[in-house]
């Protein structure tokens, strides 16, 4: 599969900002099965200064800066990404369980492994995700002894979809997985902060990752432009094996209809744009489309 991403984020002030500063993490990874052949920025006002680096984990990370007296502020990504053979899981033997996973992630006896060594930050509490007896009691029912630690995975993530109410307004970005627990319900990021935190509290390591999902129309009708959102969801790590994505909100395993922009400990490390201004107004209004459309299989070069 090959998508055309396009996220636009429009701020609107009632007073004039003298100047604006902002983080940009809307642009698709490298990674196994996801090429990104061509990404672009675009920012009105047009920018005093935009770079792009990597950042802790790896993530493409942009910073503007815009200087110049204004009462709107726009920022436009736009990525062609080609997506292949997402759905294939990391060949762990079928027989490893869970127990194995958790002991090799955490095990100080493996740290000479560089990949683990990365894998056992993720083991641990983060500014929304904080472990507990709590999180550990939900999920045991989803870890007995010895079970295929794949299969547990997935088993957590049905009885989160199931148990968790998918409702917009009841949470914001700072909510954290105590409150989250406690209303059984949120969005996205909510779901998959629970599984998160559930993960880390048996001691296995998990991540959050955001990007993109491909949705689909009902039969019969027309796509919407800019109905598409940002998307978010989890990650285990399978020792010897490398991680396997996993979408509570939706129940599945990753695959082909998703696109990866970044992976953090929780929320707080890769939203889609954050910033500061400089003004003593205040927000007067907030726009967010985004559209995720499926193209032609483009080659590496599109001049070509």
């Amino acid at each position: 599969m090959a998508y055309e991403v396009t996220h636009r984020t429009e701020y609107r002030y009632p007073s004039t900002v003298s100047s604006s500063f902002g983080e940009i993490m809307m642009l698709p990874r490298e990674l196994p099965g996801q090429h990104c052949v061509h990404s672009a920025l675009t920012i009105d006002p047009a920018p005093h200064d935009l770079r792009e680096r990597l950042d802790f984990f790896g993530n493409r990370t942009a910073y503007f800066a815009v200087l110049a007296p204004h009462t709107r502020l726009s920022v436009t990504a736009t990525s062609l990404v080609r997506v292949h053979d997402r759905q294939v899981q990391p060949s762990l033997p079928s027989e490893a369980s869970w127990e194995q996973a958790r002991v090799s992630a955490i095990d100080s006896g493996a740290y000479a492994d560089a990949e683990v060594l990365e894998a056992s930050q993720f083991v641990l509490d983060s500014p929304l995700v904080t472990l507990s007896e709590q999180l550990a009691e939900y999920a045991a029912p989803s870890f007995p002894p010895e079970r295929p630690v794949l299969d547990a995975v997935a088993d957590l993530s049905s009885r989160i979809h199931d148990d968790f109410k998918f409702l917009p307004g009841v949470t914001e970005v700072k909510t954290t997985i105590e409150e989250v627990f406690d209303r059984k319900a949120g969005v996205c990021q909510d779901f998959a902060h629970v599984a998160i935190g559930c993960l880390r509290s048996l001691g296995l390591a998990a991540r959050y990752v955001s990007g993109y999902l491909e949705t689909r129309p009902p039969p019969g009708r027309a796509r919407l432009s800019g109905a598409d959102v940002s998307h978010a969801w989890a990650s285990v790590y399978l020792p010897g094996a490398g991680w396997a994505d996993v979408d509570p909100t939706n129940d599945q395993l990753v695959n082909d209809r998703y696109v990866t922009t970044a992976w953090g400990r929780d929320y707080t490390d890769v939203p889609p744009l954050k910033g500061v201004i400089f003004t003593l107004g205040s927000v007067q209004d907030l726009r967010v489309s985004v559209d995720v459309i499926p193209v032609d299989d483009p080659p590496d070069d599109p001049a070509a």
